[in-house]
């Protein structure tokens, strides 16, 4: 995610990043400038007289009042999609801050909290990767017997919070836990799946294929015939309403399609890997230094 000052306007005006759509789409600007350029000179020599295409404007208005409607949808849609995804990733630094803080009150030993240190941060960077590619084990913290088991469960995460709930049996077994303290600390280990789940969700659902597919034919055809209507009142000029346009439309269809899976690597994804060092710094500071002071 890219951190920037909302204030600079020039610095934000003149700065390009790899996902400003100004780079992705100028091999289309230019077609479409290019094709705008050939009706209106056919439209302008060989069909100046046609008047049914006076006619045409009004409708290209309401069209575009149209356009307009479903752009609206189309970006709340998505943003939505993102900021529910930032939500859960806030839920789960403070179901994490939550459950250490809790786990040393307990005052447990320091083998005990250097666990619960390790696999709160894991389950953190597991799910960053797992709403990615997928988990690599080499980026966790784990035993040689902890790997041994998460490589025998189909969900990584789960298999964490597992490990925890294991460990949480064996506490309770030598009188370390009782009853209460397990109840207390089972709302934030509840609190880690119901995050990851909801992620998962948004991932895993996208925008629905055949809405997706009439939106981009129709902007297509909308800026394509654009110049029928646009050439008798503008002529050679109608090129770069066009294109400008067709960049506006474009360019909102591109940055809903990269906020909609917000869990990604692209610019304006959500910051997980600043969130997971943020949970890891968290834990190791309340468990660890708690446990040596």
């Amino acid at each position: 995610m890219i951190n920037y000052n909302p204030k600079s306007w020039l610095g934000m005006i003149f700065h390009l990043t790899k996902s400003d759509t100004l780079q992705i789409l100028w091999k289309e600007l230019v077609m479409i400038f290019a094709f705008t350029l050939l009706i209106a000179f056919v439209e302008l020599h060989y069909f100046p007289k046609a008047t049914v295409l006076d006619r045409l404007f009004p409708v290209y208005q309401i069209l575009g009042f149209v356009m307009s409607l479903l752009l609206v949808f189309r970006t709340n849609t998505a943003y939505d999609r993102w900021w529910e995804g930032r939500r859960k990733w806030g839920e789960l630094v403070n179901d994490s801050r939550n459950l250490a803080v809790k786990i040393a009150a307990l005052e447990l030993d320091e083998e005990t909290n250097a666990f619960f240190a390790r696999h709160i941060g894991n389950f953190a960077k597991a799910c960053k990767e797992h709403l990615r590619e997928g988990v690599n084990f080499e980026i966790l913290n784990l035993t040689q017997e902890e790997i041994l088991f998460l490589r025998k469960v189909d969900h990584i995460p789960s298999g964490i919070v597992e490990l925890i709930y294991i460990q949480f049996n064996k506490l309770k077994k030598s009188g370390a836990l009782s009853e209460e303290d397990i109840l207390r600390l089972d709302r934030n280990l509840n609190g880690f799946l119901d995050s990851i789940g909801a992620c998962e969700r948004i991932k895993n659902t996208p925008i629905p294929y055949s809405y997706s597919m009439f939106f981009k034919k129709f902007i297509f055809i909308y800026v394509v015939t654009l110049p029928l209507a646009f050439v008798v009142n503008f002529g050679y000029f109608s090129a770069i309403i066009s294109t400008f346009i067709f960049y506006v439309f474009v360019s909102l269809e591109i940055l809903a399609e990269e906020i909609e899976d917000p869990f990604g690597m692209d610019d304006n994804d959500l910051p997980t890997d600043q969130m997971t060092e943020r949970i890891e710094g968290i834990v190791t500071t309340i468990l660890l230094k708690t446990a040596e002071n």
